[in-house]
Formats: C-alpha cells, sequence, structure tokens
C-alpha cells in the first residue's frame, strides 16, 4: 500500500470519528474531499490546487482530483461549523484545564487577500480556531472586524474557562477592550508610546514616564483621556536583551503577570510562518478569492493541527530519539511532527491521527 493511501485512509477514518453518526451523503463525500484535501497538503507542502492533486490516491487523473477539490472550495454547503468547529471544540475542552491564551494577529496570503486569525497558544506554537479573510495588502483591519471575529470565537469557549487576549499594537482600541471586559476575559495588547493617559486629573503620555534598559514601570488605574475610558493598566516594560520599550494596555493587576503572557503574543508567527515558507505556503494558493480561501484554510489548519499532534508524540512517547539527536533537540514541534509522519510511513508503522492534544 502506498505512503499516498496510507495517510489518507488514516485521516479520513480520524475525521469520521469526530461525528456522532457515520457520515452519509454529502457529508461523507465531502468528507472524503476534505480528508484529501489535508493528506495532499501535508504530502505536497503547498495548497496550491494541482500539487495538492499529486498526493491523493484515487485512480482517477490529477486534472480530475484538482477539479474535485476545486469544486469543494466553492460550494456554499461546505461551512465552517460542519467541517472545522467539530474539531476545534474537544481541542478547546481539553485545553481549558489551564488558562487559554488567545492570540489575535493578520497575515497575507493567497493573491491579495489578508487573513486575521485567532490562535490558542499550545507550548511554543499557536494552534489556529478561527480566521476571517479579506481582500487587501498586510496592514491594519478595520475594529469591526477584529469584533466580528471575537463573536465567531466567544461561544466556542468551554464554560468556565479562564481566557486572556493577546493582541499587538493594532488590538488596543477601546471597544475590543470593553469588549473583553464584558466577556470576563483578561488581555494584554501593545500600544503606542504616545498615547495620552490620566490619573488624578493630570495628563502624560508613555515619553514622558521614561524607562531604562531592564525596568519595568506600572501605572495601575489610569484612564485613557481620547475615550475617557478605564480604569487600565499601562506598562511600559524594556527588558533586557531587547532594543526597545514596550507599552502595553491590561485590566490584569500585576505588571509581571501581564508581562509574562505577552511574551506569548510572538507564537502566532511560527503559525504564519509554519503556514507559509516554512511549511504548506499558504501565500503561494494562487486563489484570489476570500471565501474561497477560507475553505482551503480549513484544510490547511486541521493539517497544521495534526501534524503538532504528531510532533507532542514525538517529544512525548521518544519516537525523537530515532528521528532525530538523541541528547538535544533543536526541531519545532511542526518540524518534529513531520519528521515523524515521514518515519511511520518508511517503516509501515500505524499513522495516529487527531486534532487535539493529549
Amino acid at each position: 500500500m502506498s505512503d499516498n493511501v496510507r495517510r489518507y485512509r488514516a485521516i479520513r477514518e480520524a475525521l469520521n470519528r469526530l461525528y456522532p453518526k457515520t457520515p452519509q451523503g454529502n457529508l461523507a463525500r465531502h468528507l472524503n474531499t476534505l480528508a484529501g484535501l489535508i493528506s495532499g497538503i501535508v504530502g505536497s507542502k503547498h495548497t496550491n490546487l494541482p500539487l495538492i492533486a499529486t498526493q491523493v490516491p484515487d485512480g482517477t487523473h490529477p486534472d480530475s482530483r484538482t477539479k474535485r477539490f476545486s469544486r469543494w472550495i466553492n460550494n456554499e454547503e461546505v461551512e465552517v461549523e460542519i467541517y472545522f468547529l467539530p474539531f476545534i471544540q474537544p481541542l478547546l475542552q481539553s485545553l481549558a484545564v489551564r488558562p487559554l491564551g488567545l492570540i489575535m494577529d493578520g497575515s497575507a496570503i493567497g493573491r491579495g487577500c489578508v487573513t486575521l486569525m485567532i490562535s490558542v497558544v499550545y507550548q511554543k506554537r499557536a494552534l489556529p480556531i478561527a480566521w476571517l479573510v479579506v481582500k487587501g495588502r498586510k496592514g491594519h483591519f478595520p475594529e469591526d472586524t477584529h469584533l466580528a471575529l471575537l463573536e465567531q470565537v466567544r461561544p466556542l469557549i468551554p464554560a468556565g474557562a479562564q481566557v486572556v487576549f493577546l493582541g499587538d499594537g493594532e488590538f488596543d482600541g477601546v471597544p475590543l477592550q470593553a469588549t473583553l471586559e464584558g466577556y470576563g476575559w483578561h488581555y494584554v495588547s501593545r500600544t503606542a508610546k504616545n498615547i495620552v493617559l490620566c490619573r488624578a486629573e493630570q495628563e502624560f503620555n508613555f515619553e514622558r514616564v521614561g524607562v531604562q534598559a531592564g525596568e519595568l514601570i506600572s501605572l495601575p488605574a489610569v484612564t485613557l483621556r481620547q475615550h475617557g475610558y478605564g480604569p487600565v493598566h499601562a506598562i511600559a516594560w524594556w527588558e533586557q536583551g531587547y532594543e526597545e520599550t514596550l507599552y502595553l494596555l491590561t485590566n490584569f493587576q500585576s505588571a509581571e503577570e501581564a508581562c509574562q503572557w505577552y511574551r506569548k503574543r510572538a507564537r502566532i508567527e511560527t503559525f504564519f510562518s509554519d503556514q507559509k515558507s516554512r511549511g504548506f505556503h499558504l501565500h503561494k494558493s494562487h486563489l484570489s478569492d476570500p471565501t474561497r480561501l477560507s475553505r482551503l484554510m480549513t484544510a490547511a489548519c486541521l493539517a497544521y493541527i495534526w501534524i503538532i499532534h504528531l510532533g507532542v508524540l514525538a517529544w512525548r512517547d521518544e519516537w525523537r530519539k530515532l528521528i532525530h539527536r538523541t541528547k538535544r533537540c533543536d526541531l519545532s514541534l511542526f518540524q518534529l511532527g513531520l519528521r515523524l509522519l515521514e518515519y511511520l510511513l518508511n517503516e509501515q508503522k500505524e499513522i495516529p491521527v487527531a486534532f487535539q492534544m493529549e
């Protein structure tokens, strides 16, 4: 049995297990195609449909497979609620034993499109849970888009889970802060150094505060002058070894805790690099329609979560001794997962497929 067949069948069986009844009819056919997309993305390490088609075994001409994938991506019945959320809700449930760190950020994908993504922090990676795709170049999204994506994510959070939202300087708007506060979530967002703060009727900004290398200045219970919003906790933080100061807004009482969480924000950059230049080349998919790209991302994101799962198995079950150095590991979970999959295929071993972390 070929590697492509074994990989595809393992994925198809895993997709079936997430549904309470054996999928039938259109659902079954759409899941077959989704399994082919996931398998082809991992096998080809690309999201270009003709390249994906070369890695999918169904006995037809590659052009026919490409057309099948294209029809799936064009199909209005293929909705994230059916083909992505059933896998994300168990993932979040498994991670909610600890506070969930949610990171929002954007990136260019496809041809002339950008995605706004929310991912959940897991170890040194960020796992995708929701996104919006629009026409445009990389840059700031309207705040309405931030709020729309938050509304999409909120119902996915398990009851009683603690949540910490992390964002860069694009995500310091008052409506966003107020929404997060209303949800009962913590947040830490970067802001500009010239933002005007108020305390005891005195106005000042971060530039007047002054901060030295290695120093952290905490400014609790201040108000944002422009919108009269507060109280918020403002922080000026110049971590030792960094070239510049970070200016943060948060509703954490502890400045140290807020900074500890903000360190995790950069993990979404690892997701984008894994999905693009170091992994699946999502930026080279050749698609230019936001809706089609969003459906393609369903397959690409499930593929990513699966490979991270394999990376966890490689580390936890000591597979890494067989696929990497025995004394130290300098590979990410994503690269470990890819190596483990290659090893399992080469050695004719069972291929574990799951879309949640154990």
